[in-house]
């Protein structure tokens, strides 16, 4: 029996609440179970350095954690003055995942820039952000189209990501806290609609685990991230 009662199968209750955050070209709040972060998606009429004159966009993020997310306080990074390692990889990775889905010669010499802020934690806030953020992106674009600074939106396919994991009753699918905490192997499926794969990361905490282990997660993930590209379908026509 999973801590939450959940079926191996079962994600987490999950709502996408677009338009939170008022100022921004498009904004989400994503709740994954007990994990909320608020996606917010700004447009700037300019890019960086290496890619001026190229006809080409950029689309990237920044990922970050209130104090009070987790059981117990965590400093501010800013207070630190740098980021963690953990921050930075998140950050990249949430980029590199919405990337994956946009054509970058059809967005023109702009930015779009992800804020990914968790409020609360209880597990896969890197899973949660990419799949909040796609819907962001996907508002930001139609924003820009609407104002007449696109003809059409670059948004080329869905994105988004869960995690899987590996415990004493086999596969299962989003884990909390509690789970990813004493899982035997855990797991970060980001995928496409199409079917592609954008990334894994998998993990053996314990001892190492199998192929045919690694496609059950694999199987897990794909089911999953079905139910989450019919959520965000469903968050954007809520617009």
């Amino acid at each position: 029996m999973r801590p939450s009662g959940r079926a191996p199968d079962a994600l987490r209750d999950v709502t996408i609440t677009p338009g939170f955050a008022h100022h921004a070209e498009g904004s989400v709040l994503i709740r994954m179970g007990g994990t909320e972060v608020l996606c917010a998606a700004s447009v700037e009429a300019r890019v960086p350095p290496f890619l001026r004159n190229s006809g080409q966009g950029w689309v990237t993020a920044e990922y970050g954690m209130l104090p009070r997310a987790t059981h117990t306080r965590g400093d501010r990074e800013a207070a630190r003055g740098k980021q963690s390692g953990r921050t930075q990889e998140i950050q990249r990775l949430i980029g590199r995942s919405l990337r994956a889905v946009i054509d970058r010669a059809a967005l023109g010499e702009m930015t779009i820039t992800l804020d990914c802020d968790v409020l609360n934690a209880d597990g896969g806030t890197r899973c949660a952000s990419i799949t909040g953020a796609w819907v962001a992106l996907s508002l930001a674009c139609r924003h820009l189209v609407r104002m007449n600074v696109l003809k059409t939106s670059p948004i080329t396919g869905q994105v988004a990501a869960v995690s899987c994991g590996l415990t004493g009753g086999g596969a299962v699918l989003d884990l909390d806290y509690a789970e990813d905490n004493g899982a035997e192997a855990d797991a970060n499926f980001v995928l496409t609609d199409g079917g592609g794969i954008v990334e894994i990361q998998a993990t053996a905490e314990k001892a190492p685990f199998s192929e045919a282990q690694f496609h059950a997660l694999l199987a897990l993930a794909k089911a999953g991230t079905d139910r989450l590209f019919a959520l965000q379908l469903a968050a954007l026509e809520q617009v």
